[in-house]
């Protein structure tokens, strides 16, 4: 395996690891609380943001490939952009 690929593939296996920690410390605070303290009703505000701050983290991480073919993409649109612009200001 080349460097980048291994490089790119511990950086896929770290986010993973990342968003696992992130829904594990998201399932034991939640139950905690609301083991703890459900006769008040405030506790699904706390839960249901961060329940879409967890969901947005799994997206980034687990649904990533298309997100690499888009931000190759743009990045090879924007190097061409440039490079025009650069060559109509040389003489």
């Amino acid at each position: 395996m080349s460097p980048e690929l291994e490089r790119q593939a511990r950086r896929r296996a770290g986010q993973q690891t990342g968003w696992l920690v992130h829904a594990t410390v998201f399932a034991l605070v939640n139950a905690a609380l609301w083991l703890a303290g459900h006769r008040g009703g405030w506790l699904g505000l706390p839960t249901g943001g961060w329940l879409i701050g967890l969901l947005i983290h799994g997206a980034v991480v687990w649904l990533r490939p298309q997100g690499q073919h888009l931000h190759q993409h743009l990045l090879t649109r924007e190097r061409r952009r440039l490079a025009g612009q650069e060559a109509r200001r040389l003489p």
